[in-house]
C-alpha cells in the first residue's frame, strides 16, 4: 500500500499548492464515460444554438432527440457494468494474456458505456453540440422539423436552431477541400445533382474567409456535376458549414427555407397567413385609438369584407366631415365676405344718421 506524500510546510509568504493536479482528475472523471468530450475532426452530430441557457438547452435537446430517436430507431438499449466480462483472477498464468484480456474488457466496458446521444463542449457561447452514435442526424432532424411543421405543436422554449453535422473535419481550406470533395457526393456526384445554396457560419475563428470558402465549395460541386446550379432563393439542397474554433462542421439539408433556416421556434408559425394577424391583434386591442391607427392600411379601408373597421372608422369621418363642412362654409362667407360686412357696416351707419336725423 502506497504511503501518502506529505507535503512540505509553506513558508510564511509562500504561496498556495496550484489546482492543476484536481484538474486533472476531474478530467479524468469526466472522461471516464467513454468517447470525446469536446468537438473534434470526425465526429457527427447535432450542432444547437439556444439563448444564453445552455443547460436547459441541453436538457431539452436529450428530451427531443430521445422522444424521436426512439421513434425512428427504436429504444436504446442499455447494458449493466456487472454483466461485463471480467479479468482473469489468477487463472492464466501469463502476464502478457492477462494484461491483453484485461485492456480488452476495457474497451468493451467503455463501447457499452457510449449513449446515442451524448453533449460535447462545442467552444463557442450559446452553441450546444450533441454528438451521435449509430444514426444519421440529417434524417432525424428533419424528421423533427418536418412533425413540428405540421402539427404546429411547440416542443421547445430555448434551443433556437437545430443544425446536423453530418461530418467533421479541421477548419483549414485545404483540409475542407479534400473533406468536401469525397463529402458531396453522396448529393452531387452525376448521377445526382440539385440546386443549391452554400449557408457560411464561422465563431471563433479568424484565419477562414468566408468568400473563399464559398468559392471553393461551389467550385467542388460544380466539378462533381456540371447540372448541379445556384439556388438562393428555393434550392433543393443547402450545404451548411458551421466552422468553431479549429473544426469544420458541414452537413447537406433539405428544405431549409421552408423550415425557416432549422429554426424551431419559427417553424411552428411558418403556415399562418400572415393576414390572418390583423383581425386577432385589432379584436385584442379593442375600440381605442391605437385599434384604429393599426387598421388605418390603405388595403382594410378598401376592403369590403372588413365591414366592422370601416363601420368604426366612416361614422366618425362623416361626423368630421359634417362638422367640418359648416365650418368650411362659414369660412369662405368670412373670407369671400368682407364686402358684405362693409355694407352691413354702410347700412347700419346710415340708419344710425336717419334716426339721429328724426
Amino acid at each position: 500500500m502506497a504511503t501518502p506524500v506529505q507535503q512540505p510546510p509553506q513558508s510564511s509568504g509562500g504561496k498556495r499548492k496550484g489546482k492543476a493536479p484536481y484538474v486533472q482528475a476531474k478530467r479524468a472523471r469526466r472522461c471516464d464515460g467513454g468517447g470525446p468530450r469536446q468537438l473534434e475532426p470526425g465526429l457527427q452530430g447535432i450542432l444547437i444554438t439556444c439563448n444564453m441557457n445552455e443547460r436547459k438547452c441541453v436538457e431539452e435537446a436529450y428530451s427531443l432527440l430521445n422522444e424521436y430517436g426512439d421513434d425512428m430507431y427504436g429504444p436504446e438499449k442499455f447494458t449493466d457494468k456487472e454483466q461485463q466480462p471480467s479479468g482473469s483472477e489468477g487463472e492464466d498464468d501469463d502476464m502478457e494474456a492477462a494484461l491483453k484480456k484485461e485492456v480488452g474488457d476495457i474497451k468493451a466496458s467503455t463501447k457499452m458505456k457510449l449513449r446515442r446521444f451524448q453533449s460535447v463542449e462545442s467552444g463557442a457561447n450559446n452553441v450546444v453540440f450533441i454528438r451521435t452514435l449509430g444514426i444519421e442526424p440529417e434524417k432525424l432532424v428533419h424528421h423533427i422539423l418536418q412533425d413540428m411543421y405540421k402539427t404546429k405543436k411547440k416542443k421547445t422554449r430555448v434551443i433556437l436552431r437545430m443544425l446536423p453535422i453530418s461530418g467533421t473535419c479541421k477548419a483549414f481550406l485545404e483540409d475542407m477541400k479534400k473533406y468536401a470533395e469525397t463529402f458531396l457526393e453522396p448529393w452531387f456526384k452525376a448521377p445526382n445533382k440539385g440546386t443549391f445554396q452554400i449557408v457560411y457560419k464561422s465563431r471563433n475563428n479568424s484565419h477562414m474567409n468566408r468568400e473563399e470558402v464559398i468559392k471553393e465549395l461551389a467550385g467542388i460541386v460544380g466539378s462533381l456535376n456540371s447540372e448541379n446550379k445556384v439556388d438562393l432563393t428555393n434550392p433543393q439542397y443547402t450545404v451548411v458549414v458551421e466552422i468553431i474554433k479549429a473544426v469544420c462542421c458541414l452537413s447537406v439539408v433539405k428544405d431549409y427555407m421552408l423550415f425557416r433556416k432549422y429554426n424551431l421556434q419559427e417553424v411552428v408559425k411558418s403556415a399562418k397567413d400572415p393576414s390572418q394577424l390583423n383581425p386577432k391583434q385589432l379584436v385584442q386591442v379593442g375600440n381605442g385609438k391605437e385599434a384604429k391607427l393599426e387598421s388605418g392600411d390603405k388595403s382594410n379601408q378598401h376592403d369590403p369584407a372588413e365591414g366592422t373597421n370601416n363601420q368604426q372608422l366612416v361614422p366618425e369621418n362623416n361626423e368630421e366631415l359634417g362638422q367640418t363642412k359648416p365650418r368650411s362654409e362659414t369660412q369662405v362667407v368670412n373670407e369671400g365676405g368682407a364686402k358684405p360686412e362693409h355694407e352691413s357696416q354702410v347700412t347700419e351707419r346710415s340708419e344710425s344718421n336717419e334716426n339721429d336725423l328724426s
